[in-house]
């Protein structure tokens, strides 16, 4: 296990290295002159060509590339250059806010599609089932902006019971710690504060939970199924095992293999996707913070946030190998 753990580690880095060089390459072709952008369309001629040197722009790209790797070795994300602050500083906020927007919206994906993935298997080809499957299949086909809207519209306009935008109340603002507000909140002791905050997250994170709930219950539903025929469920019940222990214990143990992945990759996927809920309710997320770089041509910030978000995303899938291990004794990472 400790060989995998390593041999694992070191297959992490020539992948963000791939990483960077996409995104590298990318960012530049974009077009527009960032010093352009940041200087206005009155800059002179000289001024933007002293702006673009002061940047290093005018370097050739592997100049600029081995510059940003170097600065990436020693812990330095760069500079925006919109407002001039270091990015390492500036961009954890940004993060922590969509982290407590993805893993809340996990959280309702995991516990609700798991369980109607699990229900629809024990109950296969009934009412449940059907409903189920094809409330998944409904899920996975709404737009996430649509339904974002159609939240707000009822939920806060309508009925006044949930705010529509934001992550606190403006009046009385929640300290700011670790940023990440539900944790801020516990400790100040403010539990109002963290009713609130609670408040202002649950249209966002249902909106956004919504595919990968469906997609999670279909995954559960169809790797069950493939299980609940297995000779060790037949002789479990046959001993006159409770059914609820059988799917729960023996058949979801035995199937949660496809799901943690799927899990693993959804997370990571809202991570970065989150942009359209972010910018339908005001969230003041990682996707936000990164889309405003690239209307700004800001390259160390489009650049540093995409690599952020890639490196979680990894982590995230060398985090659910570990737990292969742990949770299924027929895997051996030898």
């Amino acid at each position: 296990m400790l060989n995998y753990i390593i041999r694992r580690t070191f297959m992490l880095i020539p992948v963000l290295i791939g990483m960077t060089l996409v995104v590298f390459f990318i960012i530049r072709a974009i077009p527009g002159d960032p010093a352009q952008i940041i200087l206005g369309q009155q800059a002179t001629k000289e001024s933007i060509a002293q702006l673009t040197k002061d940047l290093g722009l005018d370097q050739p790209w592997y100049v600029q590339y081995f510059d940003y790797i170097k600065s990436l070795i020693t812990g330095d994300l760069g500079e925006s250059l919109r407002s001039h602050m270091s990015i390492a500083d500036e961009i954890w906020p940004y993060l922590a806010a969509t982290l407590e927007l993805t893993i809340v919206a996990m959280l309702i994906a995991i516990v609700i599609g798991v369980n109607a993935g699990i229900i629809s298997a024990w109950f296969q080809n009934s009412w449940f089932d059907y409903t189920a499957m094809v409330i998944a299949l409904v899920g996975i086909s709404i737009p996430v902006f649509w339904l974002g809207l159609m939240e707000q519209w009822f939920f806060s306009l309508n009925l006044g019971w949930l705010p529509s935008t934001g992550r606190d109340n403006v009046r009385d603002p929640v300290e700011a710690i670790t940023h990440l507000y539900l944790i801020d909140t516990l400790l100040a002791g403010r539990f109002d504060q963290f009713m609130e905050v609670i408040r202002h997250l649950i249209l966002p994170s249902i909106a956004l939970a919504t595919i990968p709930t469906a997609i999670i219950a279909r995954i559960t539903r169809s790797s069950m199924l493939e299980v609940m025929g297995a000779d060790y469920i037949r002789t479990a019940r046959s001993k006159g095992v409770k059914m609820f222990w059988v799917v729960y214990k023996h058949g979801l143990k035995n199937s949660i293999i496809p799901i943690l992945t799927i899990i693993g990759l959804q997370t990571g996927l809202l991570l970065g996707g989150a942009i359209l809920t972010e910018t339908i309710f005001g969230w003041p997320g990682i996707g936000r913070y990164i889309y405003d770089a690239i209307s700004f041509r800001d390259y160390p910030v489009i650049q540093s946030g995409i690599l952020v978000v890639a490196t979680i995303f990894i982590l995230i899938n060398f985090m659910i190998d570990l737990v292969y291990a742990a949770i299924d004794p027929r895997i051996k990472y030898n």
